[in-house]
């Protein structure tokens, strides 16, 4: 009798476990960030190849943000579903990103960017940023490079060079 209640109580658990949906495999937010930061072209004269892979920069040469933003499915997500996204310096600075085809003027590929010219007179050193995403709720999102200071945007002694 005891082994026949001990069977049927686990075949009432087992079936009603059964009932309950899959749990995630983890807690999926609203975005996903892919990006990185390369070098721009923004002055006439600027030296140096652009949009290759760099963290390290001179004063006046401009910092370009790359960005992709997905949503919890995976899709790719441009201005009509988020409100704004923004790069964040820790001197308080923001630059808003633009969502567009690049290369400029190609549709090779669309994502967001925004650029930053170092001021001539900014401070040499490492410095992190964030991205700032906004919903369509108004709700931020943020996302940061590793906690590592090979991954954040250091700005070394000397200025970019000018040719004519």
């Amino acid at each position: 009798m005891k082994i026949g209640r001990i069977v049927s109580v686990a075949a009432i658990a087992a079936s009603a476990f059964a009932l309950v949906p899959d749990a995630p495999a983890f807690a999926a937010g609203p975005f996903f960030f892919e990006g990185d930061m390369v070098r721009g072209r923004t002055q006439d004269g600027a030296t140096g190849p652009t949009c290759v892979l760099v963290s390290e920069f001179k004063r006046k040469e401009p910092v370009v943000w790359r960005l992709r933003i997905r949503d919890a499915k995976g899709e790719p997500v441009d201005q009509k579903g988020i409100k704004g996204v923004a790069i964040a310096l820790p001197d308080g600075k923001t630059y808003d990103m633009k969502f567009g085809p690049h290369p400029r003027g190609k549709t090779d590929d669309y994502f967001w960017t925004t650029s930053w010219e170092i001021p001539a007179d900014y401070p040499t050193g490492t410095i992190g940023y964030k991205v700032v995403a906004t919903d369509l709720d108004g709700k931020t999102h943020e996302w940061k490079p590793f906690n590592v200071e090979l991954s954040w945007l250091k700005i070394v002694p000397g200025d970019v060079t000018f040719t004519k």
